[in-house]
């Protein structure tokens, strides 16, 4: 039997290596070397690199099953400057695992390890190492390589941890889970010149402010009170000077749905109050709106599946139906899209730095949780 303790200070090793070295989304060569090299000591019937760009893809097989499941981790790193001074601190300035990436990494190759070591379970077994998850390009890269051809599976499971949740803590939600993501860039042009004189041109920054303004009424009278909907402006920029009115302008943003309804709705009615309001300021409005994630919708039964084995590990007490969905997106929806499966939250305990945050760091102690995670539903799902 694999000594968990043991397992667990490799995890931690693995982490903390991966913590140090982060890179940036389809840049992880590095990264996908040190996982398909792990991969192949551990003894894999396969290891496919350069799936989807840098993605990785172990098969474990067992028995004589014929049934697949996939198991994925992202492991990409955002482009933050770290702060604090832990030992394992990034090396590489400007990018950091703020988001947990190099955790989730490194309990999906504690999974691997225990799984070829002990097995457990008929049939296969795929290890996904997905890049650029931050992008929300990973998956669909993977997916036009032939994952879904090359590496079939019939499901797939993936964990996130989550700060505010202790550590040990699992949450999950049937159907809709995580949020839609639209991103939009309102561009306006108009005539900039001396602060001193604006009526001598027809400047954008004071009709950029009533944009900003307006799009607030989208989801407060635009949409139905009973439908999720979030229009977060995150950028205002300008080409202007303290003694200079602006010319052009551009307001940066996204917004967050769970119905492709509802995207439409948002964009629709950001492009009429966008041109609308440039109308009466005199300037010129275009709008650029691209959908980014779709909604992530895990299987009903599957999440009850992934519920049971949760209460199994650890404690009815310990594992929960999340009672809303979270309007943050992730991009293993893509994949869901075209298998069942279940995403699933696991706690970083309760004083962690939020993700996204330059202080954030995935809390070791959550590694056996997510490897026990995984290699349970494999061999649920997988039965003898």
């Amino acid at each position: 039997m694999t000594d968990i303790e043991t397992l667990h200070a490799e995890m931690s090793e693995w982490r903390r290596h991966l913590h140090a070295n982060p890179e940036f989304g389809f840049a992880e060569q590095a990264t996908a070397a040190f996982v398909a090299d792990k991969l192949r000591t551990f003894g894999l019937d396969e290891v496919a690199e350069g799936v989807g760009g840098t993605g990785v893809v172990g098969t474990l097989k067992r028995g004589t099953g014929n049934r697949a499941i996939a198991l994925r981790a992202d492991m990409d790193a955002l482009r933050i400057t770290e702060q604090g001074d832990m030992q394992h601190k990034s090396r590489n300035c400007g990018l950091m695992h703020a988001c947990g990436h190099d955790g989730h990494t490194a309990m999906l190759l504690g999974a691997a390890k225990l799984l070829a070591a002990e097995g457990g379970f008929d049939g296969t077994v795929r290890f996904i190492f997905q890049p650029a998850e931050e992008w929300g390009k990973g998956a669909l890269a993977m997916m036009s390589d032939g994952l879904f051809e090359k590496y079939p599976f019939d499901e797939i499971y993936g964990i996130h941890n989550m700060p505010g949740l202790p550590v040990g803590y699992f949450e999950t939600k049937p159907e809709e889970f995580m949020s839609a993501e639209d991103n939009f860039e309102i561009t306006l042009k108009g005539v900039g010149g001396h602060a001193a004189r604006p009526h001598w041109g027809s400047e954008v920054l004071v009709a950029a402010c009533a944009i900003v303004t307006n799009l607030q009424t989208i989801v407060a009278r635009r949409i139905d009170p009973a439908d999720i909907g979030v229009v977060s402006v995150t950028e205002l920029i300008t080409d202007g000077t303290r003694n200079a009115l602006p010319g052009v302008a551009r307001i940066l943003g996204d917004a967050r749905s769970f119905r492709r309804e509802i995207s439409e709705r948002i964009e629709q009615q950001m492009r009429i109050i966008a041109q609308g309001t440039a109308l009466a300021y005199n300037v010129e409005a275009h709008v650029r709106y691209t959908r980014e994630f779709v909604p992530l919708m895990n299987d009903t039964a599957l999440a009850a599946e992934a519920m049971a084995v949760a209460v199994e590990l650890y404690g009815a007490s310990n594992a929960r139906v999340a009672s809303k969905p979270m309007t943050g997106s992730e991009d293993f929806a893509q994949f869901l899209s075209r298998v069942p499966g279940c995403f699933v939250f696991l706690g970083n305990g309760e004083t962690s730095a939020p993700l996204h945050n330059p202080n954030y760091d995935f809390n070791d102690n959550g590694l056996v949780h997510g490897m026990r995670f995984h290699a349970a539903i494999a061999r649920r799902r997988l039965a003898n």
